[in-house]
């Protein structure tokens, strides 16, 4: 027998019931990665926060039958990967950041199965020290408390790793086809590659994110192959800070004024949740209806699509090869010079991969 992989999953998380969205948006907010303020500050404005979103939140989940989908939906991506691995003796485990299964329940589950080495693959294509920098922060002190001490691989992005990018780029390009059959051929059709939005200050402290997503667009469109009007546009803003621009809202307000319909493309997120199936499904659809664009369509995320699920197995492979404890999706950094925040930057280490 080989040797025994885990692969730990990061997620965000979701509620799994009514009574659990109170906790899990104070776990939220309490993240010092998510809430920048002192320390001492923290855990009353998380209050005070969580409390004033608890309402919406709520009406968000009823629409989903009360809870999230997130943990059924990442445990189907588990189980595919699982299945895309015969050739590695591999068991993947999930981390949720702000509800269960938490980072210390995956630790001790990984101990327990007596894993000789671990992977850790976050569902999160491109990185930034809100989602995967602060899975990894919470990783690290779980294994600590779980006793667990063997070999541990992070991959901490995979923004531009090319099979990703053809699956996402094959998704996208077959939701054309269907929408352009749809639509008038006299209506132009613009695709809208829509990500989690951030506070432009965590932006300009270092974070990778913004230029990563924008390197995810390109690669997805070369791979595509297919020259067609698009943009890149954030969504979700939580708090009264300026955040990065342009705003799927305006985006989706500037296509109301060209006439134009569009096809919205959840580029940040590899499985279905609250701001997919809520928020671009439901508000940003009616808001489009209100402003009179001609059109509003929608790719799905990756889910259990085998071709991601592919893409995410050769992940795998190439991080059990490195020599490193630290990879991309292509092995070595692709971020450029900087980018303080990138894991590279901080490891002091690595050069940075070509993307030609």
């Amino acid at each position: 027998m080989g040797r025994k992989v885990a692969v730990v999953l990061f997620n965000l998380g979701g509620p799994d019931r009514p009574e659990a969205i109170k906790p899990f948006l104070l776990n939220l907010f309490k993240d010092p990665a998510i809430l920048r303020v002192p320390f001492f500050v923290r855990p009353l404005l998380a209050r005070i926060i969580a409390r004033a979103r608890v309402a919406p939140a709520t009406e968000n989940y009823t629409l989903l039958g009360g809870k999230s989908p997130l943990l059924e939906l990442t445990q189907l991506q588990a189980a595919a990967l699982e299945q895309a691995l015969p050739d590695v003796e591999a068991k993947c485990f999930i981390a949720m950041r702000y509800w269960h299964p938490f980072s210390l329940e995956a630790a001790r589950a990984v101990k327990a199965w007596g894993a000789d080495e671990v992977v850790l693959l976050p569902l999160y294509p491109q990185f930034s020290t809100t989602t995967t920098g602060s899975s990894l922060t919470a990783w690290r002190e779980a294994a600590s408390k779980a006793g667990l001490m063997v070999r541990t691989t992070t991959v901490c992005c995979y923004a531009t790793e090319p099979d990703y990018a053809k699956s996402t780029a094959d998704l996208v390009a077959a939701h054309y086809a269907k929408a352009r059959a749809e639509l008038d051929p006299a209506i132009p059709l613009r695709v809208l590659f829509s990500a989690h939005g951030l506070p432009e200050i965590i932006i300009q402290q270092g974070d990778p994110y913004q230029w990563q997503v924008e390197q995810t667009v390109a690669t997805v469109m070369r791979a595509w192959g297919k020259d067609v009007d698009h943009a890149i546009c954030y969504q979700s803003r939580a708090t009264p800070q300026k955040w990065i621009e342009p705003s799927t809202e305006a985006e989706i307000e500037r296509a109301a004024h060209d006439k134009i319909a569009v096809l919205v493309v959840p580029i940040a997120f590899v499985s279905e949740h609250s701001e997919t199936l809520v928020e671009l499904d439901v508000e940003y659809r009616d808001l489009a209806k209100e402003a009179g664009v001609p059109g509003y369509f929608r790719v799905p995320t990756q889910n259990s699509d085998a071709a991601f699920i592919a893409s995410l197995a050769g992940i795998v492979r190439r991080a059990l090869g490195s020599n490193s404890g630290l990879c991309s999706g292509v092995g070595g950094r692709i971020c450029e010079e900087g980018f303080g925040d990138c894991p590279f930057t901080l490891a002091g280490t690595g050069v940075a991969h070509s993307l030609a």
